[in-house]
């Protein structure tokens, strides 16, 4: 594991210290393990200068070939400390070591996607008539402004400042106070990189909003790029709109894992249990609504709640732990709070929630939670829980499985569950989600776009399409007749 005890900025290719000195604690045991300098209004300024400048002045916007080379150079950093970066996450982060290695591998094989997409991403030509050339150019959009989440900052950073880099935009990244020392190994991992130009890159971690809000409104960043809650995204579009930015937003979910009658339950029951159980719940992409057809419920019902009632709770250093703490103790009481409020009005079929007691008390664990309910317009259906909590929900027919599907203003994906071949097609046609699997959930590549529908987002990242969101496409209109 890195050795690192105290975290610090990157900025303008240099280390930089804060003001403020905060703590990193352990989510599973709530020792402190480590100090980071907090950043603030006064680290944004100087990364988002830093952006500015390196972006004017270099050759970074106009040399594919060094973006490729940098980014293929970031990638190999990145495998070389691959263990580190699994250790440290999974101790600050919570996720359980097979997560925390599913993120790192992941983000590896992204960067070098988009290393390669800066060498082969092209505009377009045309004579559209006789003596008359038009192309477009794709240029880089300016400075982007990057904000990604604690739940899985390594892979949610990347995946937006990887195609930044790779569309020629320099950067200016914000990222969260409970996972900085994990931040600061990346930064490490990226000061690294001998072909990254100075200014190029640059990064703090803040456990307020104050460097957020200012790389949201200030006039010098060109498009930002946030994953995060509903709530912020909806504030970050309208404190960017003076200045017209660039917007692409990954926000909230609310699944909904979909299984008919005909669904094999012994290839579902293990995934639906992994939907609601990874990174302990707090996933966009949380299979957090089951929808069963009326014919198969009672067997889903019984083995589902038996599968959540077998889950193994424990820290990361436990090589039996299936699922890891929430992020912190504030967290895991208000995931209680929200299955307290629930049992008001819904049935609790597995009560999970918070451990109080035993060797686990100390740290920010809950167990897994089922909660049956009829009425999709109750909160515990609505509302995005971000913990391992699941509602049970009883549909008759196709029509009425599409109508709960889309009853939320979630729209981030789904997955149907079903042995009919054209179901998942004739159904998924008809979902309102950016993703919808069929027979598998939260299976996400490189080279194909995903993204939000309704609340859950505008735009897209991943595929080729995320280069865009970092671009500009200028027209260029060059007469040039036929010599008579």
């Amino acid at each position: 594991m890195s050795t690192t005890t105290h975290a610090r900025n990157f900025i303008d290719g240099l280390w930089t210290d804060s003001d403020t000195i905060g703590e990193s604690t352990d989510p599973a045991t709530g020792v402190v393990l480590g100090t980071f300098a907090d950043g603030s209004a006064s680290e944004a300024r100087a990364a988002i200068d830093a952006a500015r400048r390196a972006f004017e002045t270099g050759d970074w916007a106009r040399d594919r070939d060094l973006r490729a080379r940098a980014l293929f150079e970031m990638a190999d950093r990145m495998a070389e400390r691959r263990d580190e970066l699994v250790a440290l996450l999974s101790r600050e982060n919570g996720k359980i070591p097979a997560e925390a290695a599913l993120e790192i591998d992941l983000t590896i094989s992204k960067i070098r996607y988009y290393g390669a997409l800066a060498l082969t991403e092209s505009g377009r030509a045309s004579e559209v008539k006789p003596g008359l050339y038009s192309m477009t150019l794709r240029q880089p959009a300016g400075v982007a402004g990057v904000i990604a989440p604690w739940n899985s900052p390594i892979i949610l950073s990347v995946r937006s400042f990887a195609p930044a880099l790779a569309a020629g935009a320099t950067v200016a990244l914000k990222l969260p106070s409970q996972t900085a020392l994990t931040n600061s190994l990346l930064f490490e991992i990226i000061a690294a990189v001998k072909t990254l130009p100075k200014g190029v890159f640059n990064a703090f971690t803040e456990s307020g909003s104050a460097g957020a809000r200012l790389i949201v409104a200030d006039p010098g960043v060109d498009v930002i790029s946030y994953t995060g809650s509903t709530h912020v995204g909806r504030s970050i579009m309208a404190n960017a709109s003076p200045s017209l930015k660039g917007m692409s937003l990954e926000l909230g979910g609310k699944t909904p894992m979909v299984i008919f009658d005909d669904a094999d339950l012994d290839a579902a029951v293990p995934v639906l249990t992994k939907a609601i159980t990874t990174f302990t719940g707090q996933f966009c992409m949380t299979g957090s609504r089951i929808l069963v057809q009326r014919g198969v419920a009672d067997e889903l019902r019984s083995r589902l709640s038996a599968a959540l009632e077998a889950v193994r709770v424990g820290p990361g250093t436990d090589p039996t732990s299936e699922m890891g703490p929430l992020i912190d103790r504030a967290n895991a009481d208000r995931v209680d709070k929200e299955i307290a409020d629930a049992a008001e009005y819904a049935k609790i079929l597995v009560r999970g929630g918070r451990i109080t007691d035993g060797p686990l008390a100390a740290g920010a664990f809950v167990r897994p939670s089922l909660i049956e309910v009829d009425d999709v317009d109750r909160p515990i259906v609505q509302q995005e829980i971000f913990g391992p909590v699941a509602t049970f929900e009883v549909f008759d027919d196709e029509a009425d499985a599409i109508a709960r599907a889309n009853a939320t203003e979630f729209g981030l994906a789904a997955s149907i569950w079903t042995r009919d071949v054209d179901r998942p097609l004739r159904v998924g046609r008809e979902l309102e989600a950016g993703t919808v699997w069929a027979n598998t959930w939260a299976v996400i590549v490189d080279q194909m776009e995903e993204g939000g529908f309704k609340q859950s987002g505008v735009g897209r990242l991943n595929g080729e399409r995320a280069l865009e969101e970092f671009q500009e496409i200028k027209h260029i209109v060059h007469p040039a007749p036929r010599r008579a």
